[in-house]
């Protein structure tokens, strides 16, 4: 889920994200802890294409993002090349 900040625009997808509905603690894990909750929740979501491309876009480091976490981003980038 994205970290928006009053000078930042929020991306159309982000009126329909279910992430924005839900909170950031499923999104933003602690580390060790579970995200299969985020990704479930990402499954259904009707943004989750445009959150992804936005995180690989903007190199989103932490979180699940689109239904893939960072390690899974970072292969999928990695796999791009």
């Amino acid at each position: 889920m994205p970290r928006m900040t009053a000078a930042t625009p929020t991306p159309a997808w982000h009126e329909d994200a279910l992430c924005a509905q839900t909170g950031p603690e499923f999104f933003f894990p602690e580390p060790g802890s579970s995200v299969s909750e985020a990704k479930r929740i990402c499954a259904s979501c009707p943004g989750r294409a445009a959150c992804l491309d936005h995180a690989l876009r903007h190199d989103e480091r932490f979180g699940v993002w689109g239904g893939l976490s960072e390690k899974e981003r970072l292969a999928l980038r990695r796999s791009r090349r």
